[in-house]
């Protein structure tokens, strides 16, 4: 007998990933709609700045050719969120920039002030390192404990 699960027909892993990342949208949805963020709630937003559908300033783009993550805290503005993804402008230095960001693109979602974080790990990607920030906002707030992090990861046994 193997030890190794069998390979599922369904995939378990697409379907969780795609739930998790509506918890994203509706949170944004929900801050959309109410036009700011109630208490001390702000949100770290990481994602792969080459995903299909991503829209970033060049300069943004060429600073961050991977992943970056992104606050959205005390200065965005024109939020939007649709089915498939949010935009928001943003100030990078000084300078306004407006991101399109489809939620496949999004690899991390993190409330520091309630400690919730979800992480996104796509098939096959074996790549750890911490994403470069873009500095649009205040100091990376990490979570002490983890207890409220969800982490997504469904490589598959080889």
């Amino acid at each position: 007998m193997s030890e190794d699960a069998p390979d599922s027909l369904i995939p378990y892993d697409e379907i969780v990933q795609e739930a998790l990342r509506a918890v994203v949208g509706r949170v944004l949805g929900q801050i959309a709609v109410t036009g700011g963020l109630p208490g001390e709630h702000h949100f770290y937003i990481t994602f792969k700045t080459g995903a299909p559908g991503v829209a970033i300033p060049t300069h943004l783009s060429q600073r961050f050719p991977d992943e970056m993550t992104i606050v959205l805290q005390n200065k965005f503005w024109d939020l939007k969120v649709n089915d498939d993804g949010f935009e928001v402008k943003l100030s990078f230095n000084q300078i306004p920039a407006h991101l399109v960001i489809p939620f496949s693109a999004v690899t991390g979602f993190v409330d520091p002030a309630v400690n919730f974080a979800l992480q996104f790990q796509a098939q096959g990607e074996d790549d750890h390192a911490e994403p470069d920030r873009a500095e649009n906002d205040g100091p990376v707030v990490t979570a002490e404990d983890g207890s409220n992090v969800v982490t997504v990861d469904f490589g598959r046994k080889k």
